[in-house]
C-alpha cells in the first residue's frame, strides 16, 4: 500500500483516486472545489487543505491538473514538492507540451525524487471503469516501481520511453488525432444537415461502415442534441490542439489537418461554446454553412 498525494480532483481526478482507494491505497487529496475533497473522503479518502499538506511524506504524487502552469505552480510555489518524502516519485499525468514536461521533470530531479511522464486517454467513462490507457515514460526502475500505482488507474499501460517528454509526446500524437476526428464527423453531420438528410440514420449507417471509428460512436450521439452532458470541454481541445501545433512547429512538422481542426475548435470557443462538450464544435460548422 503507497501513500498517495492526488492533486486535481475534476471531472477524471475523482474516479481516479476513488479507484486508488479502491487498491487499499492511503489516498490525500486536494482541489480547490470543496465539493471534490468531501466527496474523496466518503470515497475513503483524505482531504488536505493544500497540495503541500497533502504531499507531506507521501511515496508519490499524482498530478491530474489543468495544464502544466498548474503542475508548477503545484509542485515549486505550493511546495508539494519540497513536502514528498526522500526519494518519492512525482508522476504527472496531465496533458502538457513536451518541452514544459522535460523541464518540470528536471526540477523534481534535482531534488532526489523520481519523475513519470504519464498522459492518460480514455476520459471520464476509462477514469470510471478504471481502463485509461497510460503512456508512461522514466527510467525502467522507476516506472516499474510506480507499475502498481498507474495499474489501479489504466487497465492499458505502457512504458513509450526513459526520458521524460516521450509519454506527452505520445499523448500529443494521441490527442492529434482525437481532435481531428471530432471535426471531421461534425463536418460530415454538418454536410448532411445542409443535404436535408437525417442525421439519426446518417450516423448509424456511418457507425456500420468503413468510415466509423470510437470517435464518431461516442461524440457522434452528442453531436445531434441540443445540450449534451459535457464530458470534455471544445476548450480542452483548444488547449491540447494548440500543444499539438506547438509541438508541431518546435520538431518542423507539417500538420495541416491538425490545424483546421484547431481553428474549428477555436471558432467554436470564440463564439461562446468554449465550456460546452466538445461535440459542439460541431456549431463552428452549422455557422459557417447557415444550419
Amino acid at each position: 500500500m503507497a501513500s498517495i498525494a492526488f492533486i486535481g480532483l475534476g471531472s477524471m481526478g475523482r474516479p481516479m483516486a476513488r479507484r486508488l482507494v479502491e487498491q487499499q491505497h492511503k489516498v490525500t487529496g486536494f482541489d480547490l472545489n470543496k465539493a471534490a475533497l468531501a466527496g474523496l473522503e466518503a470515497q475513503g479518502g483524505h482531504a488536505a487543505t493544500s497540495a503541500a499538506e497533502a504531499a507531506r511524506d507521501a511515496d508519490c504524487i499524482v498530478l491530474m491538473v489543468v495544464n502544466a502552469d498548474q503542475a508548477e505552480a503545484v509542485l515549486f510555489a505550493g511546495g508539494a514538492l519540497d513536502a514528498l518524502r526522500a526519494g518519492a516519485s512525482v508522476i504527472l499525468m496531465a496533458t502538457c507540451p513536451p518541452a514544459r514536461v522535460h523541464a518540470i521533470a528536471a526540477g523534481v530531479e534535482a531534488t532526489g525524487r523520481s519523475f513519470i511522464d504519464a498522459p492518460v486517454s480514455g476520459g471520464v467513462v476509462g477514469a470510471e471503469a478504471g481502463t485509461l490507457t497510460i503512456m508512461a515514460a522514466a527510467p525502467t526502475a522507476v516506472f516499474d516501481k510506480a507499475r502498481p500505482v498507474l495499474a489501479a488507474m489504466g487497465s492499458r499501460l505502457f512504458h513509450v520511453g526513459e526520458q521524460a517528454g516521450q509519454g506527452a509526446v505520445v499523448k500529443t500524437i494521441n490527442q492529434l488525432l482525437c481532435g481531428v476526428h471530432i471535426a471531421v464527423a461534425a463536418e460530415a453531420f454538418s454536410m448532411a444537415e445542409k443535404a436535408g438528410v437525417d442525421t439519426g440514420l446518417m450516423l448509424d449507417i456511418l457507425s456500420q461502415s468503413a468510415a466509423g471509428s470510437w470517435m464518431l460512436a461516442n461524440r457522434g450521439p452528442r453531436m445531434l442534441q441540443d445540450t449534451p452532458q459535457v464530458t470534455s470541454a471544445v476548450d480542452i481541445f483548444v488547449k491540447d490542439l494548440g500543444i499539438v501545433m506547438d509541438a508541431g512547429r518546435a520538431a518542423h512538422v507539417a500538420l495541416p489537418i491538425a490545424a483546421v481542426a484547431h481553428q474549428m475548435f477555436l471558432a467554436a470557443s470564440g463564439a461562446g461554446h468554449g465550456k460546452e462538450d466538445d461535440s459542439q464544435v460541431i456549431r463552428a460548422y452549422r455557422a459557417l454553412n447557415g444550419t
